[in-house]
């Protein structure tokens, strides 16, 4: 049992571990699951419940497992798969126009040195580099608040807030205004890089979050990469504030789809827990029968379109907020978040960090590019992203589920650690390649085989680390990301910040062979998250100190 995760003394199944499979494991030898619901042979983690307005309540589920009174009053009233599939999409590329905003103007990092006499590092720094500090810095506030009013209005107001700053770049005509609105432009971004990954969880089982977890990862890759190769030949067309100008209207388009079709996912009366009552330590166990108390949800009415248009809700948590911001602080404490956290942050930082270096390294002798030439260069790291990001979706969830099959039918979120098999060398051998070519001069064509290969390792490093801790701790998916995401944006603001300075002292060979080394000792924590990830899981959960926060 496990396939290398080792079992845990005090627990059999820790938050995380879940059955996927019919097939009956002696550690649930005590648990029927004849009355579950099914998706075909695979146990829905987490249960459904009977009410129209549970987004999880859906028609793939086996009807052999459910009443005739369910069927008769559920039938019309299912939160359909082409919604949530929409609401998915629109997310997904409405975060990736939002990320790209940070390094879309890295092709014109130059022209804006020279056009307004700052060094190269401080238009780095205020730049690329700010956006993602007060994105980071903003997200405890957007989690907190989404928990407890819900994520729907934090996506409307952030994507109204992001076309108000694309038309401030528009028209800035000062460096001190551009940075100004850089600034304001993190602030808005806030909600849409960090509230997707706990609106998949909203939406989908944990056998279905790996494919919607790779559309996302698609997204954000194709939007750092794209924005670079659209954007540099608007800069040579129309200049540094005509990125703004174009972005501008293409949140203009977003807003209404934004407005018209992200209904809030949040469902907040108990689901059917018979399966995880049984978990000791689960968060099931201790509300104890919680959902046979109130109203019948076969009673409660589908929510009107209407209704659901509406941007605030009311409180939907008593949580409180400001507890709900610091939150994030003690989950670093969480091994999955903090694994989770290095992985995500090390191979995002790295892969902007290469938009950012390269410009200066494509710009000189002897590849003397433009700016629209330096875009183009992220062409075959757009496509491998476009590549490799499905496919490592699709086996973010289809190896865990053959592991859940010969593992008893017993699921653990290690399993999705495998995918770090893929994502260590690629990275490692791109990263040493791209600064012994670029330092000895070698074709264009050389280095841009180098980096893309790094570009496929991030894909599948990013779903490893979000899936994992997704599924370890899924209540807290909103404040583990924000922690995650805030380790990766100080991370990435500090590179942006002196990685000019490093390159020009170092050289590429050196620098990029620093990198590798970094990134391959930090993707190393991936063994011993694995082998003894379970047991880390329990302690956590029977910690007292895990339980207050």
């Amino acid at each position: 049992m496990g396939i290398g995760v080792l079992e845990d003394r005090h627990m059999t199944r820790p938050p995380g571990t879940s059955k996927l499979g019919e097939e009956e494991g002696p550690a649930f030898d005590t648990a029927s699951t004849s009355d579950l619901k099914k998706d075909g042979d695979i146990i829905l983690v987490p249960q459904p419940s009977d009410s129209p307005n549970d987004p999880l309540n859906v028609s793939i589920i086996d009807l052999q497992h459910l009443s005739l009174k369910w069927l008769r009053t559920n039938e019309e009233m299912q939160w359909s798969m082409v919604q949530k599939n929409s609401i998915m999409l629109i997310l997904a590329f409405s975060s990736g126009v939002t990320t790209s905003l940070g390094p879309m103007i890295s092709p014109g990092l130059v022209i804006i040195s020279k056009q307004y006499n700052a060094s190269p590092d401080m238009v780095s720094t205020f730049m690329v580099g700010s956006i993602l500090l007060f994105t980071g810095a903003v997200t405890f506030f957007t989690a907190s608040g989404a928990n407890i009013w819900g994520k729907r209005p934090f996506f409307v107001i952030s994507t109204l807030l992001l076309l108000i700053s694309n038309i401030w770049g528009t028209f800035a005509d000062s460096f001190p205004s551009l940075a100004a609105m850089r600034i304001f432009q993190g602030i808005a971004s806030a909600p849409l890089e960090t509230l997707v990954t706990s609106t998949v969880s909203d939406l989908f089982f944990v056998h279905q979050r790996g494919l919607r977890l790779s559309l996302w990862g698609v997204m954000l890759g194709t939007g750092v990469l794209l924005g670079q190769i659209i954007s540099g030949y608007i800069i040579e067309a129309m200049g540094i504030t005509g990125t703004f100008a174009i972005s501008a209207l293409i949140f203009c388009l977003i807003l209404p789809l934004m407005y018209f079709i992200i209904v809030e996912t949040t469902y907040t009366k108990p689901r059917n827990t018979k399966f995880d009552e049984k978990r000791p330590g689960s968060r099931a166990s201790s509300i104890g029968s919680m959902d046979l108390k109130g109203d019948d949800p076969l009673s409660e009415p589908k929510e009107s379109y209407k209704s659901q248009l509406r941007i605030f809700r009311g409180r939907l948590s008593d949580d409180a907020f400001w507890k709900g911001v610091v939150k994030p602080f003690p989950l670093i404490c969480f091994p999955a978040v903090i694994f989770s956290t290095l992985v995500y942050a090390s191979f995002f930082c790295w892969l902007l960090m290469i938009g950012v270096l390269s410009v200066n390294i494509f710009s000189a002798p002897p590849y003397n590019l433009t700016p629209a030439q330096v875009g183009l260069t992220n062409i075959p790291l757009a496509l491998a992203t476009l590549i490799f990001s499905p496919l490592s979706g699709w086996m973010a969830d289809a190896i865990p589920v053959w592991m859940a099959k010969r593992n008893g039918g017993v699921f653990e979120p290690e399993f999705r650690l495998v995918l770090m098999l893929i994502a260590i060398p690629f990275s490692t051998v791109g990263f040493i390649g791209f600064g012994i070519a670029s330092s000895k001069g070698l074709s264009l064509t050389w280095c841009l085989v180098w980096i893309t290969m790094h570009s496929i390792a991030v894909p599948f490093a990013s779903q490893a680390s979000i899936s994992y801790v997704i599924d370890c701790h899924t209540k807290d998916a909103n404040q583990a990301f924000v922690t995650i995401n805030f380790v990766k944006a100080l991370l990435s603001f500090v590179a942006s910040t002196i990685g000019n300075g490093l390159l020009a002292k170092f050289g590429p060979q050196t620098l990029f062979i620093g990198i590798a080394m970094l990134n391959l000792g930090i993707s190393l924590l991936t063994i011993p998250s694995y082998i003894y990830g379970k047991r880390l899981r329990s302690w956590v959960a029977r910690s007292e100190w895990a339980k207050k926060i």
